[in-house]
């Protein structure tokens, strides 16, 4: 009768202690080449990689760069015939609304006040100085994930570098194509006779965009960034890739709606309310960046796992 009774506390005991073997695994016996050896392997990599700290870090200099990096951009504008209104499209499309409204009066501050060639020179100074150091956490943490060894700071910083110029050429590409290939699109459409269907797949391409961007940038980064040899494939950076699309487009969406309804920061932080949401929103994103990495290296290890078994 008493073993009875205290069956259902003896489950319950097996399976907390189930849940912590499998939570803290022995890394030595963790077998990678199945489902539950990849997440346990993707437990130890977290724990090993500060995600939270880290992200906290990316989130800072996420910041400095931000309005540099428009200000660069914005000073290329007149260069590609691009005017000022697409670059607001532009981000409301790749941020929640209410980081765009909050953040817009210094927005429109950075975009309006920039004295040419002198601001444009300090906007790349300040963004490389920024990024570099941003892409510097990025490139060390993802690379910590790998296992791999680190290289000097000097080539960190030269990667950064390269980086942060690739970034501001897709920004304006991003915002030259929906400029330049509506018009070339419109007239493909009138030449094959199908003129009234091109709204219709133009706010379609319009919606796609910006996700396929993300996607391509993030593909790009995680790719490139991991110093292993031989060069990580193209497959085993698709996983990571791919949930920090998802991730920020779900984002994007579910941090507008957490404001709407149940966000109060103007009554708990007054006027800086809005660096408050915005830090908060670029602290999420360095940790969604953070795990897509650390999901990519657990991939690159199953990978070698299973090329070894053969």
């Amino acid at each position: 009768m008493s073993w009875r009774l205290n069956k259902p506390k003896i489950l319950q005991s097996k399976w907390v202690l189930w849940f912590q073997s499998f939570i803290n695994p022995v890394e030595s016996e963790i077998k990678i080449t199945t489902f539950k050896g990849f997440v346990q392997e993707l437990i130890v990599r977290m724990k090993k990689v500060d995600v939270s700290g880290k992200g906290a870090q990316l989130a800072y200099f996420f910041l400095l760069s931000f309005f540099p990096l428009l200000l660069v951009v914005v000073s290329l504008l007149p260069f590609f015939n691009i005017n000022q209104e697409h670059v607001f499209r532009f981000l409301q499309t790749i941020v929640p609304t209410e980081v765009f409204l909050l953040t817009q009066g210094t927005v429109v501050e950075v975009l309006t006040t920039y004295d040419g060639g002198g601001a444009l020179s300090l906007g790349i100074v300040g963004t490389i100085w920024a990024a570099s150091r941003g892409m510097n956490a990025i490139l060390k943490t993802i690379n910590e994930a790998y296992e791999t060894e680190p290289k000097m700071g000097i080539i960190n910083r030269g990667w950064s570098l390269v980086f942060t110029v690739s970034l501001i050429l897709i920004l304006l590409l991003a915002l030259a194509v929906p400029i330049f290939g509506q018009k070339f699109v419109y007239q493909l459409f009138e030449f094959l006779g199908v003129g009234a269907s091109f709204y219709v797949f133009w706010n379609y391409v319009q919606w796609t965009l910006p996700p396929l961007l993300i996607f391509g940038v993030l593909f790009f980064l995680y790719w490139v960034i991991p110093y292993t040899e031989p060069k990580v494939p193209l497959f085993t950076v698709l996983p990571g890739t791919f949930f920090a699309s998802v991730s920020w487009v779900v984002l994007i969406y579910g941090f507008s709606f957490y404001i709407k309804n149940f966000g109060n920061f103007t009554s708990t932080y007054g006027s800086i309310a809005s660096v408050i949401i915005l830090m908060l929103w670029l602290y999420f994103t360095g940790m969604i960046l953070i795990f897509g990495g650390l999901l990519n290296a657990t991939m690159y290890k199953r990978y070698l796992a299973k090329k070894m078994k053969k």
